[in-house]
């Protein structure tokens, strides 16, 4: 099962130091305990501050990719929301595109490019999700060349009553594709399975994991794979 965590610092008591603290701590824990993609997203910094930010986070996962042992390590990947500058800037694994965004082979074209000038990057294709809300979308990416999808709102969001959900019928349309497809909106440990069992391929979110303990999350996600086997 892939694990997406989608950050969002606004979630997190206390001012701006505090928030950013707690957000750092969090993705430190997310890659602790192997979380595969999380995804700054943090819209209201300024390209600056974002850049800063998604600097210290590339670092920290790093670093705790040193430290495990093998048994432990995972690559976890960081994906900047929609700004393939700043995840170029930072290093960072890849980004992730908006549904009306630039297409995933553009990205690649513009990395491509990047790397024939900037020895500080790895000579790695970048990682590329997209978010969906259809299985049309999702064809549509796939098409494009992204990697996986991330098709949303599956379920009602408490944050967005009035947004309709897709549902799990339009989710396995849309896991016929033959990219990885990861369910977001409203995931919760509880209705998980439900998601894998109509076909995706992992569950993204953002309460999931910041209101929670990550590791407890992440092994009763990975349970639910290991039942299913």
């Amino acid at each position: 099962m892939l694990l997406y965590y989608i950050t969002d610092r606004s979630q997190f008591p206390g001012g701006e130091s505090a928030r950013r603290r707690a957000l750092l701590d969090k993705i430190t824990a997310a890659a602790q305990a192997g979380v595969d993609y999380i995804q700054l997203r943090e819209k209201d910094l300024s390209t600056r501050e974002l850049q800063l930010l998604a600097v210290e986070a590339v670092a920290l996962i790093r670093e705790q990719q040193r430290g495990a042992n093998s048994k432990q390590r995972t690559a976890t990947c960081l994906l900047i929301n929609s700004r393939s500058d700043i995840a170029l800037a930072a290093c960072a694994g890849g980004v992730h595109l908006r549904s009306d965004d630039i297409s995933a082979s553009t990205v690649r074209c513009i990395w491509k490019e990047a790397l024939t000038s900037d020895s500080r990057l790895e000579a790695n294709s970048p990682v590329i999700a997209v978010s969906c809300h259809s299985p049309s979308e999702v064809s549509q990416a796939e098409k494009e060349g992204a990697d996986f999808a991330v098709f949303a709102p599956v379920f009602e969001k408490k944050t967005a009553p009035l947004t309709r959900p897709q549902g799990l019928t339009a989710l396995g349309e849309a896991c016929k594709a033959t990219i990885p497809v990861l369910a977001l909106g409203g995931i919760t440990l509880q209705n998980a399975s439900s998601c894998i069992e109509a076909g995706a391929a992992g569950v993204a979110g953002i309460r999931l994991f910041q209101e929670n303990r990550i590791a407890e999350v992440v092994r009763s996600l990975r349970a639910l794979t290991m039942r299913q086997i």
